[in-house]
């Protein structure tokens, strides 16, 4: 069974160095890397390409889509499995490729065929106290496969699964349509939102790691919020009567438990802050058509979105 790995990526630098030195590394070989490049001039293949045996594909910023230049790459690809990875996720040991390919070979609890595995994000050593539970929150130590039946338990965190490392049975995956073309991001839930209601399965492998971590500050808080709501409101084939504003309110319920548990009460303050930005972001994204264009380009985390020409269409 083949197995190939599709990274976009723009200035790479040391962490996807040291992803490719762990994907070469792995027990279970990785085929070959295919790698979308954004703009050619930030690529050097001295440094990269001698690591693992290496596709790569280059676009303009301009041609950029997290849905497809994903897509455009798994099409490149001849292999039984594709994994998707981002440019700064760094396998955690040596099973990542194994561990996943596992997982799809889960069944869900009426039989259903495992579509997709996504691993568990554990953070890196310079991550935040706040950020390292919410990975925790996020990507627990228990597996779990998750199907239509969940909708009720789970509501929207049915179809959570993350491209930060993610594999596909690449048949499946095209049978269904693959990601979107067209999306400010969030193309993973999306396409696992809308095989769940297939009847596919979606599985996270929590014993497939990578190392995965950012420090947002409270406007990238605010901002990444506002992207994903966005993504939500033009999806209501999705997300429609699904809310998600009760899975934020438990993780911030948990996390000021969790402060309070290990006397950390001096970060409760940046807990309510940036609690407060995210909400405000995702309250404001999913009312973003009600917005004038300046605005909407000040509350975006990518700004090249909204220059695309069919805009004036979508608003």
């Amino acid at each position: 069974m083949l197995v190939d790995v599709i990274v976009p990526v723009y200035k790479p630098g040391k962490k996807f160095k040291r992803m490719l030195t762990m994907l070469a590394a792995q027990s279970y070989p990785v085929h070959k890397v295919i790698v979308v490049n954004t703009e050619r001039k930030y690529w050097n293949d001295e440094e990269f390409g001698q690591i693992i045996d290496m596709e790569v594909h280059h676009i303009t910023k301009a041609e950029f889509d997290h849905g497809a230049a994903r897509h455009r790459a798994i099409e490149y690809s001849q292999a039984d499995v594709v994994i998707c990875m981002t440019d700064d996720a760094v396998p955690a040991d040596r099973r990542l490729v194994q561990k996943l390919t596992d997982a799809l070979e889960w069944k869900g609890p009426r039989g259903e065929t495992v579509i997709e595995a996504y691993a568990r994000q554990l953070p890196d050593k310079d991550c935040g106290y706040l950020e390292a539970y919410t990975r925790s929150f996020n990507y627990p130590d228990q597996s779990r496969i998750k199907t239509k039946a969940d909708l009720k338990e789970l509501g929207i965190k049915t179809f959570f699964a993350s491209n930060v490392c993610c594999a596909y049975w690449r048949e499946l995956y095209l049978s269904q349509g693959g990601f979107i073309r067209r999306t400010i991001f969030n193309e993973d839930m999306i396409f696992a939102g809308k095989a769940i209601q297939a009847g596919y399965a979606v599985a996270y492998a929590a014993d497939a790691r990578v190392i995965h971590s950012h420090n947002y500050n409270c406007l990238q808080q605010f901002r990444r919020n506002f992207d994903l709501a966005v993504s939500q409101a033009d999806h209501p084939e999705v997300f429609g009567g699904i809310r998600s504003e009760s899975e934020g309110i438990r993780l911030v319920r948990r996390s000021a438990s969790y402060l309070v548990k290990k006397g950390r009460f001096y970060l409760l303050p940046d807990l309510v802050l940036k609690s407060g930005f995210k909400y405000l972001g995702y309250c404001l994204g999913k009312s973003y058509r009600h917005l004038p264009m300046k605005a909407v380009r000040l509350c975006t985390m990518n700004p090249g979105y909204w220059e695309k020409e069919d805009m004036e269409e979508r608003l």
